[in-house]
């Protein structure tokens, strides 16, 4: 497995501490928690990167990015229904439509076609993870009683009755959408494929 890849199966390994870490609420559960997403996505631009750089780019690291991708940001949005931070029509949405992609995708495989993830699912994956980074944040951040200037800067910017959460959230609902159908779309000859 080349380091990309690794990479990759090391996303899904923060997403197990991110999702066991978030469990065990408290402020030093919610921290690791969002030390484990914020690596989980660095990790999503950083196996891309390397790549496409080191011209590793695989069939299988194809279809592991955006599965790892998958399990870590609907890992995110059910957890922050689960506390109150996400609209469970949102979160379901969300689900649908991976469960779709990974649909499509799973067809194509077995049809020998590879379909990489294009510019619109990497910008709803780029506003979803903007969400929920924020939304971590805010559960991180709203018990701390402290006059330090970052801490209450980091209180306000995610604050969610202010303009990040919004500014976040309905971007990535609109992308899921858009792109759901996008991928649909380029995809119908395929599906409708009697072969």
């Amino acid at each position: 497995m080349n380091l990309p890849n690794t990479i990759t199966m090391f996303r899904l390994v923060l997403t197990a501490v991110f999702c066991a870490a978030a469990s065990s609420e408290g402020v030093t559960g919610y921290a690791i928690a969002l030390a484990a997403f914020v690596l989980g996505a660095i990790s999503d631009w950083l196996d891309g990167y390397l790549a496409r750089k080191l011209n590793l780019v695989t069939s299988l690291g194809k279809l592991l990015d955006p599965l790892a991708d998958k399990i870590l940001v609907c890992s995110g949005f059910v957890y922050l229904s689960a506390k109150g931070l996400c609209p469970v029509w949102v979160t379901a949405l969300i689900i649908c439509r991976e469960f779709l992609v990974t649909g499509i995708r799973q067809i194509a495989v077995e049809k020998g076609t590879v379909i990489a993830a294009d510019g619109l699912g990497k910008w709803k994956t780029t506003f979803q993870l903007t969400f929920i980074i924020t939304a971590l944040v805010y559960l991180t951040f709203e018990t701390i009683v402290s006059d330090n200037a970052v801490v209450t800067f980091l209180q306000y910017l995610s604050d969610k009755d202010h303009w990040l959460f919004p500014l976040s959230l309905w971007p990535a609902v609109a992308l899921t959408v858009i792109s759901g159908v996008s991928y649909f779309w380029k995809s119908r000859t395929m599906l409708l494929d009697k072969d």
